[in-house]
This record gives C-alpha cells, sequence and structure tokens, in this order.
C-alpha cells in the first residue's frame, strides 16, 4: 500500500513537473513574442515618423510650386501686355 501511494505521488509529481516546464516554455516564448511585438512597434513608429516628415515636406514643395506656377502665369502675362505694346507702336 505504502508503494502505491509513493507510486501516486510520483506520478503526479512528475505530471507536475511536466506542467511546470510546459508553462516556463510557454512564458518563454511569450517573452520572445512580446520582445519582437516591442521590436516591430518600435521600427513602425520611426516608419510612421519619417513617412509624416515626407508628407509634411511634399505638402510644403506642393505650395511652393504653386506659388512658382502662379509666378510664371503673372510673368506670362505682363510679357504678353509688353508685346501688345511693341506691337502697337509702328516703328
Amino acid at each position: 500500500m505504502v508503494n502505491t501511494v509513493q507510486s501516486l505521488d510520483m506520478d503526479t509529481l512528475d505530471r507536475l513537473a511536466e506542467k511546470v516546464s510546459a508553462l516556463v516554455q510557454m512564458l518563454e516564448q511569450t517573452r520572445n513574442e512580446l520582445a519582437d511585438t516591442s521590436d516591430n512597434n518600435t521600427r513602425l513608429s520611426n516608419e510612421l515618423e519619417t513617412l509624416q516628415a515626407r508628407f509634411s515636406q511634399s505638402q510644403h514643395d506642393d505650395l511652393n510650386m504653386q506659388t512658382l506656377l502662379d509666378e510664371r502665369d503673372q510673368i506670362r502675362t505682363r510679357v504678353t501686355e509688353i508685346l501688345d505694346q511693341l506691337e502697337s507702336l509702328d516703328l
């Protein structure tokens, strides 16, 4: 009877040891996944900041381009006026 109790206790302890070992492995895996996720979040945050900076620069460049196009139209209009005035002169 004592051997049976000790055998049951050993089986119980072995199962418990296996469960603890499996839990430790699961915690290690979770820790590794958390580290990977954290690294990924950092990388994505940096990429987002870069894209936001590029977007801001693009908007600024677009505004500058529109200003230059407006100036070009003003110059074209002025040159046309000057050419018309020159044509109207009888030289």
